[in-house]
């Protein structure tokens, strides 16, 4: 039994655990942890806990001194299965259905040598960004160099052993009555997600059942049929279904084509001596890869299965029809447009592995920073709670240092706002935030980057064009022309007050205070029902001078934006 962490987070807990079951099974070793990604179209946000979950555990092992690899096991070897929408891609590369990943042509315009490399590239630029290292390894590179060739043969030489242990959760074809089984085993593998997906399990050769898939010797696909196998001389024959072609090779010399995914997964297991590999809801259910290949790697490969927590799925809010659109599924590269490297981390580390939340892409994304923010705060205080503080740590820093910061962290929102307003107008934007606080200005933009440079690509592809800002040129004469008195007198409140407030916290009790001091209060007074309905009202009357609407971003951040001088003027002073 693992000692129990004196820490309070789950990376910890698992980590406790991964440690001690590796001192059991390989005292002296390197620790190692694992995931498995398929590079068969875009990798999502969902796809990237597969691999946070381990980053996390490892980092920490790695903290406290151990020896730990990460492995990243690319199933590029795996078959092309559809088509998907992407960019540069069309109904032509149905023909490809089949081939190995690493056989398909890249998308057109790719700088990348085939449809396996381009679609892995985006994902290691993202994961070297988020700071996650790693060994990877690709399974083509592994199958086509013969690495796993004793694995392969011994599981061909056991085929009627692991056709026992998939025999128990094959579903049934004809009805049968006493069957306890819920869901039929064939939906569930059709719901698996990287090398799983509705891949059959080997069985249906005319020779009875082969564990081992070749890819054709012609049409490079992997529509064969196994028709005989000769334990004693490893002579193996096949006949493509596709294209008519057969051939006899020798298995111990013989290098294209892979176990089929609910034996070669347990076989990596053992071979890599994984100790520690989470896997989606859709692979622990009955009958599922992880279930099944836990009885093939202890009984057929003599391995362990590792300690797999199940993991929830990933979901997203408020996804405009990007301008990536890629079948509109986002990626860890999308989300790092709008987001800093440590908060994209954070959202995976303060959640157990099954819990499953959300990635903000519309306005939730400003609380989100804001939260962040305040976390940050407290962590720098000492007030933060334990697992929040130590879900911190993780996000904003691996064993190997700290990631890249910026240096001087304004709201997000106050950014969003400014980038809105100016249009990505540099100088302006500049002239809004040196304004902000005036005791500590902010002299160069470089100051507020990455941030300013994430929110401004945020407004400029998740807001849409209606809710953008567009100040007035001049001002709405006609609405000037009919405020009553009340009106007019808090305009020329806050236009006297403009220049004694000129900062971020000035104009923010500059707005607040108008009605108060015109409801005869103190301007700190506290704000009661009429109050705020007052309040409201100013605020609708400003938005409507300024920006011809309601509503916009908030009014201090809008009122620095705008200028002294050109408020003066909407504003009828």
């Amino acid at each position: 039994m693992a000692q129990q962490s004196t820490e309070t987070d789950w990376v910890s807990r698992f980590a406790d655990e991964v440690i001690a079951e590796a001192e059991r099974r390989a005292p002296g070793k390197p620790i190692v942890c694992a995931s498995g990604l398929s590079p068969s179209g875009p990798i999502h946000l969902g796809n990237l806990r597969e691999v946070m979950t381990p980053h996390l555990v490892a980092d920490e092992i790695r903290r406290r001194g151990h020896e730990v690899r990460h492995l990243i096991s690319w199933d590029d070897y795996d078959r092309y299965r559809k088509v998907p929408e992407v960019p540069g891609v069309d109904k032509s590369w149905n023909e490809h259905i089949g081939k190995p990943l690493t056989s398909v042509p890249a998308p057109a315009g790719s700088a990348y040598p085939n449809w396996a490399e381009h679609f892995k590239a985006a994902m290691c630029e993202a994961l070297a960004e988020m700071g996650v290292e790693y060994d990877g390894i690709s399974q083509t590179e592994q199958y086509t160099a013969g690495v796993y060739r004793d694995q392969v043969l011994h599981a061909m030489k056991h085929r009627a052993d692991i056709d026992a242990i998939l025999g128990q959760y094959r579903t049934k074809k004809a009805p049968a009555k006493k069957s306890q089984k819920p869901v039929d085993e064939a939906e569930l593998e059709a719901a698996e997600g990287s090398g799983a997906a509705a891949e059959d399990d080997g069985s249906g050769g005319s020779g009875g059942y082969f564990p081992y898939k070749p890819y054709c010797g012609q049409c490079e696909k992997d529509l064969t049929t196994v028709t005989s196998y000769d334990d004693a001389t490893t002579e193996l024959a096949y006949t493509c279904t596709e294209c008519g072609f057969g051939e006899t090779v020798r298995l111990n010399e013989f290098n294209r084509g892979k176990l089929v995914w609910k034996v070669d997964w347990p076989m990596r297991w053992a071979y890599e001596g994984v100790i520690f590999e989470p896997s989606g809801v859709d692979h622990s259910s009955p009958g599922s890869s992880f279930v099944v290949g836990g009885q093939i790697v202890r009984q057929i490969f003599d391995g362990a299965q590792p300690i797999g927590p199940m993991y929830a799925f990933v979901g997203i809010s408020g996804m405009a029809k990007m301008s990536s659109s890629r079948g509109g599924v986002p990626t860890p590269g999308d989300a790092l447009k709008i987001m800093e490297a440590p908060l994209l981390r954070w959202l995976y580390a303060r959640r157990k592995p099954n819990q499953s939340f959300k990635i903000a892409f519309d306005q939730e994304i400003q609380r989100l920073y804001d939260e962040w923010d305040k976390l940050e705060s407290k962590v720098a205080d000492g007030s933060a709670l334990p697992a929040d503080a130590a879900a911190y740590s993780r996000a904003a820093r691996t064993a190997a240092g700290e990631l890249p910061r910026t240096p001087r962290p304004l709201p997000y929102r106050t950014l969003a706002s400014v980038a809105d307003i100016t249009a990505g107008h540099d100088e302006q934007t500049l002239r809004i935030l040196s304004e902000l606080d005036p005791d500590s200005p902010v002299t160069s933009l470089d100051e507020t980057r990455p941030r300013l440079d994430k929110a401004e690509y945020w407004i400029n592809t998740q807001v849409p064009a209606e809710q953008r800002t567009i100040v007035r040129d001049q001002p709405d004469e006609e609405l000037l022309g009919t405020l009553d008195e009340q009106s007019r007198g808090s305009l020329r409140l806050l236009l006297e007050g403009l220049d004694e407030h000129w900062s971020l916290d000035g104009l923010t009790t500059l707005v607040y205070g108008v009605p108060k001091v015109q409801a005869g209060l103190e301007p700190d007074a506290k704000p009661t029902p009429e109050l705020k309905v007052a309040q409201r009202a100013f605020f609708a009357l400003l938005y409507q001078l300024l920006v011809g609407r309601d509503t916009g971003p908030r009014l201090p951040t809008l009122l620095l934006a705008v200028g002294a001088d050109r408020v003066r003027k909407l504003l009828g002073g």
